[in-house]
This record gives C-alpha cells, structure tokens and sequence, in this order.
C-alpha cells in the first residue's frame, strides 16, 4: 500500500479510529512530519492536538542510527544494540543531554503559550507517519503512560510487522494501515513526504481545525453489495442539502471537503458527506476512476437522502471534486430536475462528457488559475453543459487551493451558487405545488 500524502494517510487513520470520535480524543502527534497527520485526525474525531516530545539517541560513529530514544522528561529507551555499536556510559550521558537540550527548545517553541496538554484519564492517540525502529514510539507511549490515559493508541501508517509486534506492549491499541515486509525507509511508501519545518508544526498546533460540528450520528447506508458511511448535518430551516461526491483518494473526512461543509453549514445548508468507496476498495487505484461505479452510487444515495425525514421537501445539490465531480454530473443527469444545482472545485468533468450534455441542474465550475490543465478541461466540459453555467477561476490557487485564502474563496463561490439555485428550486417547486392544488388555469 502507498499513500499520496500524509493527508491521505491520516483520512485513513480517522477511519479506523472512528470510534473515538465525539469523546474528545487527545491526539498527541511526535514531530514534525506526524503533526500534519495529527491536525487531520484531531480535526475529524473532535479531539484535541498537541505533541509528544521525543528524540532518537544516535550511535557514536553513525548518527543515522537510532540506538534509543529519550522525552523531554529524561526518560530512556535503548535499544538491544546500543552497546554493541560502542555506545559507553560516557557517550550516552553526553548524547542524552543534547537530545534533552533539543527538546526543551521544541517545548518553547511549539507550546511558548501553554503547558502541554495534560494526558490523564484522557483517550490519547499517538500518531506518526512510519516506524523505522520502533524505539521513538515506544518512547513517546511510555512518556504518554506515565500520565495515566485512560486508553492509549498508538495508530502509524506504515511499518514492518515486527516493529509492529515490538510496540504492542506498550500501548491498549495498535492501528497500522500498512505492515510490509520490504520495508527500507517511511518515505518510500509516500507519493510526497515533504521535510515539515517548525514553523509548520506551530502553525498546526495552533490552528483550531476545520472539523464540522455533526449534531447528528455517522449515518450508514446500503448500496448494492457494501455498506457506505457518511455525516449528515441538516441545520434548522436548512434552504437544501448538499451531497459530497470527493474522489481520487479523498473521502468524508478531507479537512478540505470539512471546511467547505462548514461555510455551507453558516449559510444554512445541509450536508451529506460520505464515502463513495469502501476503505477496501479505495486502496484498488483504478476504483477512484471508474466513474460510471461512483455516479451510479451518488445516485442512489441521493434517493436514500431523499426519503430521509431530515430532507422531505428539500431541494438537494452536488458539490464534486476530482473524480466525484464527474460522478456528480452523471447522477445529476440521471436524475434530472430532482437535482436543483452542481458545483465541481477543481474536479475532472471531462471524465463524464457525454452526460455533461444531458445536465439541466446549473453547474458551477470553480478552478484555480495555476491549474492550467485542469483548468482546460473544465472549459472543455462547460462547453458541453446546455443550461445555466458558470466557470469561476480563483487566482492564484493551485489544483488542492492550498494556498492562503484560496480554498475559503472557492468555499464561498460555492455557497453562493447553491443559496441562488437552492432557493430558485424550492420557488419553482412551491408554484408548481400552488398550481397543482388549484388545476391549471384556463
């Protein structure tokens, strides 16, 4: 298995660690590279982020290799090799103390404002990317439980599977996505394993997170052969609700897909977000692809919402991205006028063409101008859609709009779009009621 990103790798920790959420998790990320993992997960179970403070006690001759680990309250983890490798009582004294001088400056550096977040009676999840060793983790969880958690997880993306087993004693819970047994080094199981600075890690630890506050329980739904899950939030005196169809790797739990779900939330829009493929079946490339299988899906589930009690009477709108943009365009022209509006940020439209031909819902199109070839496509697929259209270029936003400010301007295009077409919708519909009741004219 190999993740995109640590993004990605951390959406799929969430899922497996979704029990946790609503009960105020402490998600204690060992820096700096796990920290983006640990902001993602902290954001999606409602939890609260901070860092375990730990550092590798290197070999005399090769500072590459770890002979232990120590934290930033002195405590020491060694290795079985650590004197074999010439590791003297001297030595250790002299690296402990540079690696507990290390630590201190993080502490300043990533928490000047606070105290560490007290882990007592509290579920604590301690996150990384991979383990090369196994002896970070372990001290990082012996340093976590001498705090007295009430139930202690250790959830990393990828490690070999006896540095798997060497860390199970020391945590309740143990979530490894990948064990494979050809393991050389974290970054080779990444597409991206940027180096993370300490500004990052500050900036993260400071963020307040982007989760949506889902009122309502995980919904499940049925459709076909699996079993799907989702987040409904339906505020009161909702103008619509809008279906999520995020694909190509992404799934419910995308800090992105979140943070345009709660600026929908703030203009009085409902939500559904769930995932259009299974955990299993997303880890199958080809799956995130295979447009016709995701639209089919967006369509029926848009039928379950629709006898939703939350939903009865409700306008319902598609917001896609990547592939699930040309999953919305195929459900959106297989349902017809049941679909009041379509939005597609940075999706791949051109996948579905020939139904972009037969959508009547008006669709917005919203593409960064740095995505130049995303950016032709949409053109491409907006000279195909017969009704009402839009294409709307953020500038200076790349293909993910990470760049300040771009996301929250593609977020509130969107918003604008659906509370225009949304209301349109329920008018339409209240006349066609009025005249139904009445008989037509004559």
């Amino acid at each position: 298995m190999k993740f995109r990103d640590r993004e990605e790798a951390a959406q799929y920790l969430t899922q497996r660690l979704i029990q946790y959420r609503g009960k105020n998790p402490l998600v204690l990320a060992i820096p700096r590279g796990a920290t983006v993992m640990g902001r993602t997960i902290a954001d999606a179970l409602h939890g609260e982020l901070d860092v375990v403070l730990v550092r590798k006690l290197r070999a005399p001759t090769q500072p590459e290799l770890a002979i232990g680990s120590i934290d930033e309250h002195g405590r020491v983890y060694l290795t079985a090799h650590a004197q074999r490798v010439g590791a003297t009582e001297a030595y250790l004294e002299k690296e402990k103390k540079t690696q507990i001088d290390g630590l201190k400056r993080r502490r300043v550096a990533y928490t000047m404002a606070r105290a560490p977040v007290d882990a007592h009676g509290r579920i604590v999840i301690v996150v990384d990317d991979g383990i090369a060793t196994g002896s970070t983790m372990i001290a990082a969880l012996k340093s976590t439980r001498e705090q007295k958690p009430q139930r202690l997880i250790a959830a990393v993306a990828v490690a070999p599977p006896e540095n798997v087993e060497k860390i199970r004693p020391f945590a309740d819970e143990v979530v490894c996505l990948a064990t494979p047994p050809d393991f050389y080094s974290v970054g080779q199981f990444f597409d991206e394993f940027p180096q993370v600075s300490d500004d990052e890690v500050i900036a993260l630890l400071k963020c307040k997170g982007t989760a949506v506050e889902v009122l309502d329980p995980p919904v499940s739904i049925n459709v076909e052969d699996v079993t799907l899950h989702g987040d409904l939030s339906v505020p009161a005196g909702a103008k619509g609700i809008v279906v999520f169809a995020h694909g190509s790797g992404s799934s419910r739990l995308s800090p992105r897909n979140r943070h345009v779900a709660e600026i929908l939330h703030r203009h009085g829009i409902g939500t559904l977000l769930f995932d259009l493929l299974t955990m299993e079946e997303d880890r199958v490339y080809e799956n995130r692809f295979d447009v016709s299988l995701l639209g089919r899906r967006l369509a029926i589930v848009t039928q379950w919402l629709s006898a939703r009690p939350e939903a009865r009477g409700l306008p319902i709108g598609y917001f896609g991205a990547s592939t699930g943009a040309a999953a919305a365009l195929i459900a959106a022209a297989q349902l017809g006028s049941r679909i009041a509006c379509v939005v597609s940020r940075g999706g791949r439209p051109d996948l579905a063409m020939e139904s972009a031909r037969r959508v009547s819902a008006p669709t917005l199109f919203i593409v960064g101008a740095m995505d130049t070839i995303v950016l032709d496509l949409n053109h491409n697929a907006y000279d195909a859609i017969p009704g009402v259209k839009e294409l709307s270029i953020v500038p200076g936003a790349s293909h993910l709009f990470e760049e300040p400010g771009t996301l929250d301007e593609a977020a509130l295009r969107a918003a604008d779009w659906f509370c225009r077409y949304l209301e349109l919708s329920r008018v339409v519909a209240s006349s066609h009621d009025v005249v139904t009741a009445a008989g037509p004219r004559s």
